[in-house]
């Protein structure tokens, strides 16, 4: 294994959080089955108070593993001059391909545990606690998650060997290359473009209607269209937005954007897409929520803020992606 900083501190975060997350998992199990909040009875007392105390734990938990993700990219980013071939955090993860998977887990990890925070925030402004056997219910499918994550980000690292020489981004997100970045990298740029910036419009408009509307459908709707953004706007930055910022229209790396010759600009730009889609998504999942009445108040007053934070953070990231397309005299005019 690498021994660097970046690598232990995730390695034992990964630990921390994941024993936090299968003992939240265990009482969540006896929850189900024995919570009871109009009884008075000495295991209901007890239960509440383990519930109260862990609820707090499990966010400070959930937001370490939330830091984590982003600690784990500038620790890609950082390690990738210690191989050969490697030019950015591509060449790291191509190192050992077990890496891409722990990517993908921490994604997934990383949205649901942010929502588990928002949901735990809405159960306890509430007397009754209605949401208590749903949000420890939700840690019997975290905690899987969180082990297989686990898993992966030790054999991940434990797996890197310097002596590998690995290929890099210029291999992986070419146009004439194989495999899904290639593809990508390949799709035709102003189909994309339209897409991208019609998209934009589309999702603007439909929170703005949110706002005048407060309809059922039309936060479902929201959601929808959040969730289709992020695969969108995912698509653009490896086919379009990166080889605006590189200016050069042959590179698409979606990781090199991260390093400091290009200003650190992937770390604002991932940030606010992935914001705007997790509050875009949080309008649409919380709805069903509201049949409850001692919440139906609390989520009511959130939805047009989480509707007016995701429309603000996603128009940043359309800002910051779409900055040198309008400010610098490079342009694909030749490669649509």
């Amino acid at each position: 294994m690498i021994l660097h900083p970046g690598i232990l501190g995730l390695l034992i975060t990964a630990v921390l959080v994941l024993g936090l997350v299968l003992y939240g998992a265990y009482l969540g199990a006896i929850v189900l089955v024995r919570w009871d909040l109009d009884s008075s009875s000495e295991e209901q007392l007890a239960l509440e108070r383990k519930t109260y105390l862990l609820s707090t734990l499990m966010g400070h938990a959930m937001a370490l593993e939330i830091l984590s993700a982003l600690i784990f990219l500038y620790t890609l980013e950082d390690i990738h001059a210690i191989f050969v071939g490697a030019m950015c955090a591509t060449g790291t993860l191509n190192a050992n391909p077990v890496g891409w998977w722990v990517l993908g887990a921490k994604i997934l990890g990383l949205l649901f545990c942010a929502v588990w925070i928002l949901l735990n925030r809405i159960d306890q402004r509430a007397e009754d606690y209605p949401l208590t056997r749903l949000k420890y219910g939700l840690l019997l499918l975290l905690a899987p998650l969180l082990a297989l994550e686990t898993w992966l980000l030790f054999r991940f690292f434990l797996g890197l060997d310097p002596s590998v020489i690995t290929s890099c981004c210029g291999t992986l997100f070419s146009g004439s290359g194989a495999g899904v970045g290639a593809e990508i990298a390949g799709l035709p740029v102003f189909p994309l473009m339209i897409a991208f910036f019609g998209g934009t419009a589309v999702y603007l408009a439909a929170g703005t209607l949110n706002l005048r509307q407060a309809r059922p459908r039309l936060r479902y709707l929201l959601a929808g269209l959040s969730l289709s953004m992020l695969g969108i706007s995912l698509a653009s930055i490896i086919a379009f937005i990166s080889s605006y910022h590189y200016e050069l229209p042959t590179h698409h790396c979606p990781f090199c954007i991260l390093q400091a010759d290009y200003h650190y600009i992937g770390y604002p730009m991932y940030l606010t897409l992935f914001a705007a889609t997790f509050y875009g998504l949080m309008v649409g999942i919380a709805e069903p929520l509201r049949r409850v009445a001692s919440v139906e108040g609390v989520i009511a007053a959130a939805q047009p803020r989480w509707t007016r934070l995701s429309m603000l953070l996603f128009g940043l990231f359309v800002v910051i992606a779409a900055w040198p397309m309008v400010f610098s005299d490079f342009t694909l005019e030749g490669f649509y």
